[in-house]
């Protein structure tokens, strides 16, 4: 892509008005907790004292906002402690650059590397560093600084007893997320219907999954309805595409298509009753004919042989799921899910217990070409420098610029350009707005914080609509804010536009300084998948070899492993799309074609998955040797695919070739699957393979860079590196003559 093209790419995501359902009654809550604690501090104290509460209260609201599975009031007290100790270390260093600015370095660094733990991790982080900026603006005492401090956590608190105080749809984002994820499967069965290779997205089971995992306090607490029904549609989603599959399914035409749409469409219905259920904590009325639908009549099923096997399997799950959708999700009468009771609860680390998880999650990310290490250095050398630029600027509020890179920065391109854009767009909105309000208002501190506090609640209100129309509210908020504070609509409204464009500016020229592209990465990528996949589909292979429980929970293993693959592959996939850079050993098209072959590799997996017998059930001893074969080719491969090299499955034709010839072969739907497998394999080898010419021409420019290499190292002068942070895989990218 073009830098052009990005551009405009990045101006229309900037811009875009996403489609999400608002939450009113939540923005109402925060922004009370705003002006709970302004009123009183401008009534009894000062306007000064008030900014500082608003401060607390409105970033700790923001941070409540952000997607995370801890309980809200838990986020609020972690935001407002953090913003607190921030605005007081940085009072403490805030007399001498000399003290300041390695303190603010530092800390923005950290804040950078929060990124690690989450999204939410790093925007909360992010803020402490605005709040440290603001430190410039405090009392010239310490007793001063620490009641500034302690009026900004109180903000945090007064959040924090709203939420405790006035809950609104508890366990909420939990209900959403596993709400999500059975109608993902039901949207599934429905395309199953017209197209029986249709794709699936496994996001909304891995979020459910992560929504799953619970502290011991939650897990005392959780609702019923959130125990099993994850499990519920992780059974579904192979048996809906096994019965759907021509090859191993209902075939192509006749009855037994017609039988086949007929169960899918009352599974789609089921499973869509059942997530109305759950989202909504009510029992959920269910289409009579689906009920009917889902009877297996054993004189007069159409269905044969598999197909009826996937028929029994789905209605069986179905009947489940209609308990569920009928129960409403009341205490008791939810059905209890199957296995150990142990099994019930993924377990989440407390607040307490989280500190190992964290040094451990940022020391993995400690090094050269982590996008999360780069973005942490990014962000503390723009936060420095946009100090130091505005400091020199005949302007008030210098700290403005800086704020503005470190809320607008990101560890991707797009991001970052496009919350670059739509900040800026939203401030000329927001101060527009503010300006013509306080003109014809006039100036009256107490008017002011009302406006403060209504922008407030609009900003919490639109903070999921996009970027852009959330931050036209939050400029005219803090334009209000120092309005009350006694500061002209003349001082404030140039300065926060300038420095605002000024703060954009170089958060966009630091990622064109140190990138941290993914177009380079996605051999990586791939080949990490193709691993993972492989590892899925010799488990499921061993589990026909030999049926036993271990077998299945290394498969489960297996699949949650692939899915951890496929969703980093397909995050660093789309980043890369929208990168003004030239692709490096991946060109956009054999990536697409490689991307669509693995996926073709895993849906084979699990069509295989859906049959998987019991413990009691005979064994297939020809599945061990072509899982044994299947494990070492596709780790084989992948480091060819991350070296460039052609992959090759001589040891998989083997063992299905031996396979074919065995003599009473008691599995031909598993081997169709293997066969599946292959193909898929085999179109994966297609779209990545190098012709001679191009690996002569790929030899050629490596030899020529490991010689001017050796040339520069002889002089003194050492490798020359690319700088984008890419490390050696983009350097043998380079020499791929793609």
């Amino acid at each position: 892509m073009t830098w052009l093209r990005a551009f405009r790419e990045v101006v229309r995501s900037g811009l875009t008005i996403e489609e999400t359902r608002l939450e009113p009654l939540l923005a109402l809550r925060t922004a009370a907790g705003v002006a709970i604690v302004i009123g009183p501090t401008l009534w009894l104290v000062s306007p000064a004292y008030a900014a500082s509460a608003a401060l607390g209260a409105y970033s700790a609201g923001g941070a409540t906002f952000q997607r995370t599975w801890r309980p809200r009031k838990v986020i609020a007290l972690g935001a407002g402690a953090g913003l607190a100790l921030s605005t007081f270390a940085g009072y403490l260093a805030a007399g001498r650059l000399v003290t300041f600015l390695p303190l603010l370095a530092v800390w923005a660094f950290a804040a950078g590397m929060a990124w690690a733990l989450g999204s939410t991790a790093g925007i909360v982080a992010a803020t402490t560093v605005g709040s440290m900026l603001v430190t410039v603006t405090l009392p010239t005492s310490v007793g001063g600084a620490l009641e500034h401090a302690g009026i900004i956590a109180l903000g945090g608190v007064a959040q924090a007893v709203l939420i405790l105080l006035f809950p609104i749809r508890r366990w909420g984002a939990h209900r959403d997320a596993l709400a999500d994820a059975l109608a993902a499967v039901a949207d599934y069965a429905r395309r199953l219907r017209h197209d029986p290779t249709a794709p699936f997205d496994p996001e909304p089971l891995m979020t459910a999954r992560d929504a799953a995992a619970v502290t011991p306090s939650q897990a005392r607490t959780r609702p019923p309805a959130l125990h099993g029904p994850r499990g519920l549609a992780e059974r579904i989603r192979p048996v809906v595409a096994a019965l759907a599959d021509p090859d191993v399914g209902a075939p192509a035409e006749g009855p037994g298509r017609d039988r086949a749409r007929e169960l899918l469409n009352a599974a789609a219905a089921v499973l869509d009753a059942t997530a109305r259920s759950i989202r909504r904590g009510t029992p959920a009325d269910v289409p009579p004919g689906s009920a009917d639908v889902l009877r297996v009549d054993e004189e007069n099923e159409v269905l044969e042989g598999p197909a009826r096997q996937a028929a029994e399997r789905l209605v069986e799950l179905l009947g489940e799921a209609l308990e569920i959708a009928g129960s409403g999700g009341a205490r008791g009468k939810t059905p209890t899910p199957p296995g150990p009771a142990g099994a019930q609860f993924l377990m989440r680390p407390t607040m307490f217990r989280l500190l190992p998880v964290v040094v451990r999650a940022v020391r993995r990310e400690l090094r050269r070409d982590s996008p999360v290490f780069r973005h942490a250095v990014r962000l503390a050398a723009v936060a420095t420098l946009g100090y130091l630029i505005a400091a020199r600027l005949p302007l008030g509020h210098g700290y403005w610029a800086p704020i503005a890179s470190v809320m607008v920065m990101r560890p991707d391109f797009h991001r970052t350009y496009a919350r670059a854009v739509a900040r800026l767009a939203g401030t000329l909105a927001g101060v527009a707005l503010a300006t013509g309000m306080v003109r014809v208002l006039g100036p009256d501190a107490h008017v002011f914080g009302v406006l403060a506090v209504v922008s407030a609640g609009l900003s919490y209100t639109l903070i999921r609509t996009g970027y852009a129309y959330s931050q036209c509210f939050t400029a005219a908020y803090v334009v209000f804010l120092l309005g009350m504070g006694g500061q002209t609509w003349e001082q404030t409204v140039p300065e926060r536009v300038v420095l605002t464009l000024l703060g954009g500016v170089l958060a966009m020229l630091a990622y064109v300084v140190f990138p941290a592209w993914e177009t380079p990465r996605l051999p990586g990528r791939l080949a990490d998948w193709l691993a993972a996949n492989g590892r899925y589909a010799a488990a499921v292979l061993r589990s026909y070899a030999e049926p036993t429980r271990e077998h299945r929970a290394d498969m489960r293993r297996a699949l949650l492993a692939s899915r951890e693959a496929r969703a980093a592959w397909q995050e660093a996939y789309d980043r890369a799309k929208l990168e003004p850079v030239r692709p490096r050993g991946l060109t956009s098209r054999e990536a697409q074609e490689a991307q669509e072959a693995l996926k073709g590799f895993g849906r084979a997996a699990m069509l295989m998955e859906s049959h998987v017998p019991r413990a009691d059930s005979r064994f297939v001893p020809e599945a061990e040797r072509f899982a044994e074969a299947l494990e070492a080719d596709t780790a084989q491969a992948a480091v060819d695919v991350r070296e460039h090299r052609n992959p090759d499955w001589g040891r998989v034709e083997e063992a299905l070739s031996a396979w074919e010839s065995a003599a009473g072969d008691r599995s031909p739907v598993v081997r169709r699957e293997a066969e599946l497998q292959k193909q898929a394999l085999e179109d994966l080898a297609t779209a990545v393979s190098r012709t001679p010419l191009e690996r002569d021409v790929g030899s050629a420019r490596e030899e020529q860079r490991v010689l001017a290499s050796v040339a520069a190292e002889g002089d003194g002068s050492g490798p020359a590196h690319r700088g984008d942070g890419s490390g050696d895989e983009e350097r043998r990218a380079s020499g791929s003559g793609k």
